[in-house]
């Protein structure tokens, strides 16, 4: 008996896995720092980016979308790159969610990315058949957590 073919119309096979991030930062310390990395993410091939979202959370618990021109300043400048990153795949609910797990008086940038490197391991393996079942991440501050109670 042969493999189940995988086929579709909409290009979908041919990607890679796809992940999220929710990044905390201070409203009032906002640098940029770390722009540079991203940017070489995507220029080298290894990710690109689907949706890049910004939200504040005010002190009262408000939620509220950011555009690019809103963060003002040298961050603006260097996120114009991205502005046109936006699929419709994140929708309010999703930054409602994400905005729910930061703190008061923060800014939350939401970045949804498609792993490019893993995509020809990815079309190989669907190709024959098989399928994703579960994906996870381990924070790196559990990771740590986990080795120092291991030394001890």
């Amino acid at each position: 008996m042969s493999a189940p073919e995988v086929t579709t119309t909409t290009g979908f096979d041919e990607m890679g896995p796809v992940d999220y991030l929710v990044v905390e930062m201070p409203a009032d310390r906002m640098t940029g720092r770390g722009l540079d990395l991203l940017l070489d993410l995507v220029d080298r091939g290894i990710i690109r980016v689907i949706d890049l979202e910004f939200i504040s959370v005010g002190a009262d618990g408000t939620i509220t979308r950011l555009a690019i021109d809103d963060l003002g300043g040298e961050q603006a400048v260097e996120l114009s790159v991205f502005a046109g990153a936006r699929s419709g795949l994140l929708d309010d609910e999703d930054l409602t969610s994400a905005g729910g797990i930061l703190e008061p008086d923060t800014v939350g940038v939401v970045l949804l990315y498609e792993n490019l490197w893993a995509a020809p391991l990815a079309r190989e393996l669907r190709r024959n058949g098989a399928q994703m079942v579960a994906s996870g991440r381990i924070p790196v501050q559990a990771l740590l957590a986990s080795l120092e109670a291991a030394e001890a």
